[in-house]
């Protein structure tokens, strides 16, 4: 009878708080918007149910939690913790990413960088809302709707953020298909919304060859604390590009690609404990992540705008809006938004340039970051 009381006691039934029971509906939330609505399933699937492994009550106290040293996720979270993942990823992002459309139009790189805008604006807002520099610094790369970043510069500049930094970040990429199109519309004419891009010259492998390597010498000297991440993007783009490398190009952006957003998902999730995240400043995060994401996108189209004025050649400013790094999700939405109002308006291929310059601002950004506030 003694070890059956004492079996009933270790069992979650016993354990259970109100905090577990919030948090792990939380995370079938997310697992439901991830299977029924499909937003970004890839990450939501995961992500929810890290945050329900991680709830379940007694998983700390029985030496089973992520912040239990020696436990199994603890070990899988060190690749979240010591910016591993964000890293893998950036590969796999690069080996599956094509550069065509930004050598061929590289004007667009301008909306990529416009864009991240909302990565400063959030950093300051950090600031007003009682962060310090190195946790304003790690929460504003939320604006750039870039969760592998953000996960890699809070890592190194407010670990104790991490959890619910990351959570926000991957929030706001899954649920670019509903922020964006009400933003993109609100700062859009309907005579705008129909502008139809000119079709792209045809670029040689020669110079697909060459962007990745003087695109990362040149964005690294700028940023030398993203360099990790910057050189394995770019390194997985001529892994795809060099035309020699099919297996590793592969592998980088299927299998690998794949394991890593498991791994990052469920440890993400699970580091989401109730008495972690149900705290004030999570929720300032989710707020402050909400507003960059909105001006992120808001600024790009603006900027889009304005090019305007001083192009002969118009360009379609929904394009704008895939200035946010959430590849290639931002640059589906500007098809699906412009196929609203013109069904004969291709924009997908012309909005991946602003896109893929988004990734590498965001990147850049962090490094600026981590070497002006992180040394």
């Amino acid at each position: 009878m003694q070890e059956l009381i004492q079996f009933i006691q270790t069992t979650g039934f016993l354990n259970i708080e109100l905090g577990n029971i919030i948090m792990m509906l939380a995370g079938l939330f997310f697992v439901y918007l991830g299977v029924s609505k499909e937003f970004e399933p890839l990450l939501l699937v995961p992500i929810g149910f890290g945050m329900v492994v991680g709830n379940i009550p007694g998983v700390a106290a029985q030496g089973m939690g992520v912040e239990t040293e020696g436990s199994v996720l603890s070990y899988l979270y060190f690749g979240v913790s010591k910016g591993i993942y964000p890293s893998l990823i950036f590969l796999g992002v690069g080996a599956m990413t094509d550069f065509s459309t930004l050598i061929a139009n590289p004007k667009l790189i301008l909306l990529g960088a416009a864009a991240q805008f909302g990565i400063f604006a959030t950093f300051m807002g950090s600031i007003l809302l009682g962060f310090n520099i190195m946790e304003a610094a790690s929460i504003g790369i939320i604006g750039g709707a870039d969760g592998p970043t953000s996960i890699f510069l809070a890592s190194k500049m407010a670990p104790h953020l991490l959890g619910s930094i990351a959570l926000a970040a991957y929030s706001y990429m899954a649920l670019v298909p509903v922020i964006q199109p009400p933003i993109m519309k609100l700062f859009t004419t309907k005579k705008e919304r129909v502008i139809k891009m000119q079709a792209l010259r045809v670029v040689s492998k020669k110079e697909k060859i060459f962007f990745p390597i003087v695109a990362f010498i040149v964005t690294a000297f700028i940023a030398p604390g993203s360099v990790v991440l910057l050189a394995m993007l770019f390194l997985g783009n001529l892994l795809k590009e060099s035309g020699v490398t099919d297996r590793l190009a592969g592998s980088s952006r299927t299998v690998l690609i794949d394991i890593v957003t498991v791994l990052i998902g469920i440890t993400v999730g699970a580091k989401t404990t109730a008495d972690v995240f149900l705290t004030a400043s999570t929720i300032k995060i989710f707020l402050l992540g909400a507003a960059s994401f909105c001006v992120a996108t808001a600024t790009g189209v603006i900027f889009a705008k304005i090019m305007n004025l001083f192009l002969k050649t118009k360009i379609n400013p929904l394009i704008g809006a895939a200035g946010v790094s959430a590849v290639p999700a931002s640059a589906r939405v500007v098809q699906m938004v412009g196929q609203q109002y013109d069904r004969t308006n291709y924009l997908v291929m012309h909005a991946m340039a602003p896109n893929v310059s988004g990734v590498v601002g965001s990147a850049v950004a962090a490094g600026v970051m981590l070497g002006i506030f992180g040394s």
